[in-house]
């Protein structure tokens, strides 16, 4: 066991005018398995760069363990994967390496393959397997569940519960429940580490977010009496300090000590009303500065007065002539969301472009309604470019909706300001996404919507589908938004 032992972080970009991290200070075990989690744009990834010396910061990290990062950068991908694995693990035999792939219950024979023939999945095995035979580093493992299909994750899932000293950067929440024993929260203002795993960690911090709300709720009411109270004794001292100097008539007599003594005691009391009104007020600016918004997001779904809208009997996809899964038949009606699940590569993409009306190769029976006005998001972020208010344009979106949408996602004024092929790929789901919830459509098809998207505005989604109960068919492998969402689950098989 040792120590990674942060002081005083600060750290910039050039040219911004916030720092992303203040003055940050805490320790991290190295035996510990870390969940990182926060807001897109809050510095999970700069974190990690700056564990491994990447960039200048003010402040120190000292650590006397080496790091190593993942996803690893492989130069040459047209060599056999054992080859690479021999390059990153250089001492360890071969029975070692195969006894790790069986952990993730894999194949061997995917040593054998060209690197850069592995799907994705693979890639992840042999590149994870790779950095931990290594030995003795301790492993910053940046967003492996991305594209992954919900059998793969779960091998993910049984290889990291038996191991141990890494920082696991996911949003898949119920992957970080099963994975990890520590949650490392970027917050607003500062950095927090809790013991526990994600659901734990959530727990804690919506009671501590009430917590602060009830207390900023009763200051608040405390201020404003305080002030009522501190202006009325204000205004009585006043009149009585200023009656010391009527005019006497002939039958009444002033007593000015008394007076001069009662417009005292009334200034002292204001004095103190006003010292807890700025108690008060310092106590209430303490409070709900890690509160995350959770503003709701809305969608506008049309019924169609038609029903079924879609209709699939024994439909199978065809690449190349050849049939690659199953017959599957379902029905899709108003206010259904239908959820589309499967292994990798088996199909299920295919289904949706076949819907939204892309030339796809298949068999069996496939009816779609006429005039249905579909609203889709793409797996794809690479052909985002230009401006938002250009993408909204050409989009026929209402641009003052998008940008509202995207600013409770999340968004930063230097979000908006830069270039979409810029932002981060979070950030350029949640372009699609805001997108697609801007738009007025009978049916929403979302491939993959949530790969980057932090677990704030996954929450946010969830919560908008539920309240608005558009007509969905979407494909993806986060379980605990297919459990909450889906009112019918389709299992894609070979």
């Amino acid at each position: 066991m040792s120590l990674i032992s942060v002081n005083n972080l600060t750290f910039g970009y050039d040219g911004s005018l916030n720092n992303i991290f203040e003055n940050v200070s805490f320790n991290i075990d190295t035996d510990w398995k870390l969940g990182l989690i926060g807001r897109n744009g809050k510095g999970k990834t700069t974190f990690l760069k700056l564990l491994q010396g990447k960039y200048e910061y003010r402040g120190t990290i000292l650590k006397n363990v080496d790091v190593d990062y993942f996803p690893f950068e492989v130069t040459n991908k047209n060599r056999m994967s054992i080859e690479i694995v021999n390059e990153i693990a250089p001492n360890v035999e071969d029975w070692e390496i195969i006894k790790e792939l069986n952990l993730l219950n894999s194949d061997t024979e995917i040593l054998y393959r060209n690197f850069n023939l592995l799907s994705g999945g693979e890639q992840i095995k042999i590149l994870l397997i790779s950095l931990f035979l290594k030995g003795n580093n301790f492993l910053l493992i940046d967003e492996p569940t991305n594209h992954l299909d919900i059998e793969t994750r779960n091998n993910l899932v049984d290889y990291l519960e038996k191991k141990k000293g890494f920082i696991l950067v996911s949003h898949d929440r119920n992957f970080l429940d099963k994975v990890v024993d520590h949650i490392i929260s970027i917050n607003n203002t500062d950095i927090e580490i809790q013991q526990g795993n994600f659901s734990s960690w959530k727990e804690n911090k919506d009671r501590q977010d009430n917590f602060e709300a009830k207390q900023n709720e009763r200051l608040q009411k405390d201020i404003k009496k305080l002030e009522i109270a501190s202006k009325n004794t204000a205004k009585w001292s006043d009149e009585v300090e200023k009656s010391k100097y009527k005019t006497k008539n002939s039958e009444t007599t002033i007593d000015r000590g008394y007076i001069g003594h009662k417009s005292a005691k009334m200034m002292k009391k204001s004095k103190v009303m006003n010292r807890r009104i700025e108690k008060a007020i310092d106590e209430k600016t303490n409070l709900l500065k890690n509160v995350d918004r959770n503003d709701s997001l809305k969608i506008i779904p049309i019924e169609s007065r038609k029903n079924p809208l879609i209709l699939i009997n024994n439909l199978q996809i065809k690449y190349n002539e050849k049939i690659i899964f199953s017959p599957v038949s379902f029905e899709v009606e108003n206010g259904d969301r239908i959820a589309i699940v499967g292994k990798n590569g088996i199909g299920k993409s295919s289904i949706l472009k076949l819907i939204i009306g892309q030339e796809i190769q298949y068999n069996g029976k496939f009816k779609i309604a006429n005039d249905l006005k579909i609203s889709y998001v793409s797996q794809n972020t690479d052909y985002l470019k230009g401006n938002l208010k250009t993408f909204a344009l050409d989009n026929k979106i209402d641009e003052s909706i998008f940008k509202a949408m995207l600013f409770k996602m999340g968004f930063s004024k230097l979000d908006f300001d830069t270039k979409i092929e810029e932002i981060s790929e979070g950030q350029k789901k949640k372009v699609l996404i805001a997108k697609s919830m801007s738009e007025q459509a009978n049916i929403y098809i979302w491939d993959e919507p949530l790969n980057y998207i932090d677990i704030l505005t996954r929450e946010q989604i969830e919560d908008s589908i539920l309240k608005y109960k558009p007509t969905l068919i979407f494909v993806e492998h986060d379980t605990t938004f297919v459990e909450k969402v889906a009112t019918k689950v389709i299992t894609i098989e070979k």
